[in-house]
């Protein structure tokens, strides 16, 4: 009898184990590296913290990341964050284990609350015929992915989208119907070819309740379909602590209002703070992994790689030698 208990008791710790590792295994920890092509065209290495010269996946992976972040614009002026771009640096994330989101820009450069300019290539277009334009460009880029045996785990239709995208027809605050109907074509389009893809509606500022209601409400009202909230993060060095209580507070009402899983798409920190950042990260991941109903999918850190001032960009993490900060080190928690 003594035996057999022994045996339920050993059993029950071991699938108790295996549950939380599976929990651990599911949570996304990530990185957004569109610029990486760029930077190793310019000459720009990355360096373990050891000193050695290594491939930035490898370093990445070794501080806890396995999910990848890339941003795909329609008709850039250069190459980077093009398709073509987009599908080779997504097949070296595939290759390496990771697993992947794919960011939908809708533009031909940066899409963010400041700027959500339409692809010149549309920008003459009537509103129905740029509801299909995005159509069947989102199903041509998510049909060359799967040609190439790559299925994105997680897409974004728009980037930051707080007032819509694809200006000014799909401005929110003043066609709402028009946004709308743009996130209902990007999502047929995407689940037509991966129906199993999660559908991410990402805006900014993470802690601004006020924006998500009045979104995801109007959303709602409009019968738009989506699978994911997403929001970005990027508090300083005095206020982690507090935004981070808000972007969780916010993640739980978002949850209870409209049942839907949330991704922290962005997050990131001045680089000379990294000892902040590395507690801001811990602490954000811990927060997101509490979500009831394991809603809470993943953080993603925005551009880590960026050093020597790559762009202007000073929110990375990784130091002036191109090795990581101990920022990274968030995610080894």
């Amino acid at each position: 009898m003594k035996k057999l208990i022994w045996i339920i008791l050993a059993l029950t710790i071991l699938c108790s184990c295996k549950k939380r590792t599976t929990e651990q295994d599911n949570f996304a920890k990530g990185a957004d590296i569109g610029w990486l092509s760029e930077m190793e065209n310019s000459g720009v290495r990355f360096y373990a913290n050891n000193g050695n010269s290594e491939d930035l996946i490898s370093i990445l992976k070794s501080k806890g990341i396995n999910s990848i972040r890339l941003r795909i614009w329609v008709n850039p002026t250069s190459k980077w964050c093009g398709t073509e771009d987009v599908i080779k640096q997504a097949l070296r994330a595939k290759n390496a284990g990771m697993r992947l989101m794919i960011n939908f820009h809708f533009s031909d450069s940066w899409a963010d609350p400041g700027q959500q300019n339409k692809p010149f290539a549309w920008r003459n277009l009537s509103f129905a015929e740029l509801q299909n334009s995005l159509y069947n460009y989102t199903k041509d880029v998510m049909q060359q992915l799967k040609a190439n045996d790559i299925k994105p785990e997680w897409v974004q239709i728009g980037n930051e989208t707080n007032d819509g995208m694809l200006w000014q027809e799909g401005r929110a605050s003043t066609n709402m119907q028009n946004f709308s109907n743009l996130l209902k074509a990007g999502y047929r389009a995407v689940k037509e070819i991966s129906p199993t893809s999660k559908v991410i509606v990402h805006l900014s500022n993470g802690y601004d309740n006020q924006l998500y209601r009045w979104m995801f409400d109007n959303l709602k009202e409009q019968q738009v379909e989506f699978d994911v909230i997403g929001m970005s993060l990027y508090p300083n060095a005095t206020n982690w602590k507090s935004k981070n209580i808000e972007c969780y507070n916010n993640m739980l009402d978002m949850i209870q209002r409209y049942n839907k899983e949330i991704m922290i798409s962005e997050i990131g920190m001045a680089v000379n703070e990294a000892e902040n950042c590395r507690a801001f990260i811990e602490d954000l991941v811990n927060k997101t992994k509490s979500l009831p109903g394991n809603k809470g999918l993943g953080v993603f850190y925005w551009e880590p790689q960026c050093h020597n001032n790559w762009k202007g960009y000073t929110l990375g993490a990784f130091d002036n030698s191109g090795k990581p900060t101990v920022a990274l080190d968030g995610f080894l928690k």
